[in-house]
């Protein structure tokens, strides 16, 4: 099975894998896209877009649609420990997030 990436500025990126045609018919095309061409590494989204390039085009092109399906309307909150300073850390600092009861 395939999708056709979904970037909406696919079809003019000048690459080679793009060209298609007869000779004096040439074009730029979407590239097709072999579904789980990556296993099961991210294919939720390398499902759709070629490249990181389309992804953003096409999230750029689309955020304001994209966000409006689920706002968030307040910030998300995770409790945590206090932290300590360990200095056998890289970044000196740790963190560790809380056990909470979900009753």
């Amino acid at each position: 099975m395939f999708n056709w990436c979904h970037g909406p500025n696919c079809h003019t990126h000048t690459t080679q894998s793009r060209v298609r045609g007869s000779k004096g018919n040439k074009v730029l095309r979407t590239i097709k896209l072999k579904l789980n061409r990556y296993g099961n590494y991210q294919n939720g989204i390398w499902n759709h877009f070629c490249n990181n390039k389309c992804l953003f085009d096409y999230l750029e092109t689309h955020i304001q649609s994209i966000v409006a399906i689920a706002p968030r309307r307040e910030a998300l909150e995770t409790p945590i420990k206090d932290p300590y300073k360990d200095d056998s850390r890289y970044f000196g600092w740790t963190i560790k997030k809380k056990e909470v009861d979900n009753d």
